[in-house]
């Protein structure tokens, strides 16, 4: 079973099974989830606990977890068993060792498996699908800007507390990319003020801006039409001093993508195969195929061209403020289409 990690709790209300795996690229959302499922299992009778961090494949003794699934205290007839995997490789011996617990899951044990982002190849792993196969699986990716004041709604209910629309965006924007600044801040406003609605100038003068930006979501913006974010970003890497060479080559790698997939379109070729070719993967593909609905090869080329002379303004091969470039190449981008 696959579960979305808001979908979590109501899973628990539900009743606890045997295996839960949580893997993903957002800390914040895995902390959360590992959290309440430790909570439904203390209250389930679960008492003891025991906790494996596998930091090396090869040297870790895997005996121990099977031990640790077959033995309980005298105190205690239900136990919580924890199993950490950050680099998300339990080699050969663990591949066959997970595979075999998951065959003998006992039903007075409930086994946690945390592991980081899995990448596809992975995830087609036949320890992994054992882990599929036997118990409940929980990925928490990163949260959208478009998704982000809903979760942050949520959070505001969880402790009685509520804003409007305009608010929850002002508050998405400070704290995007930074899904634990963004869980503080909440915390934060649940010490100054009361139960109930809160008011913008409340969460203005209380949320610090704790925006954590990159160039993935620098281009996101571009390819997505938003120039008004690709604007306020650009100005959070400028002032937290990343690399120009960076930047443009984020942008640059896009736009060559966008001219293939753009001019794969025009062609009537399979739009799926075009983005992988371009190695377009995952939560990039939207944003990336509706640029090439909005562009057309040509349009795109000669953004690419664009990017090329700023490159020569890094490298010193001619004059120009290479911030306020990447700005209007990137706000350029983004207004291609709008009405």
């Amino acid at each position: 079973m696959k579960l979305s990690p808001d979908d979590l709790s109501r899973h628990l209300a539900k009743g606890l099974a045997s295996l839960y795996v949580i893997h993903g690229n957002a800390p914040r959302l895995s902390l959360e989830a590992a959290d309440t499922l430790r909570a439904a299992a203390r209250a389930a009778g679960y008492d003891e606990r025991d906790v494996f961090t596998v930091e090396n494949a090869k040297q870790f003794n895997w005996a121990e977890l099977k031990n640790s699934a077959h033995s309980l205290s005298l105190f205690s007839s239900r136990k919580l068993v924890e199993l950490r995997i950050p680099t998300g490789k339990p080699g050969i011996e663990g591949a066959q060792a997970l595979q075999d617990y998951c065959a003998n899951l006992s039903p007075d044990i409930i086994t946690l498996i945390t592991l980081p982002r899995l990448d596809s190849t992975t995830q087609k792993s036949k320890w992994f699908g054992a882990l599929n196969d036997a118990g409940t699986v929980i990925a928490t990716e990163e949260i959208s800007l478009a998704a982000l004041p809903g979760w942050i709604a949520n959070r505001l209910q969880r402790q009685n507390q509520s804003a409007d629309a305009e608010t929850l965006r002002f508050l998405a924007e400070r704290v995007e990319g930074n899904l634990l600044a963004a869980w503080q801040e909440i915390q934060k406003l649940a010490l100054l003020y009361p139960a109930g609605a809160l008011s913008f100038e409340q969460v203005k003068d209380a949320v610090m801006d704790v925006a954590r930006y990159d160039v993935y979501k620098l281009s996101e913006a571009m390819l997505s039409g938003d120039a008004a974010r690709y604007a306020r970003i650009l100005d959070g890497l400028r002032a937290e001093g990343e690399a120009m060479p960076l930047v443009l080559w984020t942008l640059s790698e896009d736009l060559r993508a966008l001219a293939r997939v753009s001019r794969a379109i025009r062609n009537g070729d399979n739009i799926t195969g075009a983005l992988n070719q371009s190695r377009v993967w995952g939560t990039r593909q939207c944003p990336m195929e509706r640029a090439a609905r909005r562009f057309n090869p040509a349009l795109a080329e000669r953004m690419l061209r664009q990017a090329m002379r700023i490159e020569k303004a890094i490298k010193g091969l001619r004059d120009g403020d290479v911030w306020d470039e990447l700005l209007q190449l990137g706000v350029k981008c983004a207004r291609v289409g709008a009405a």
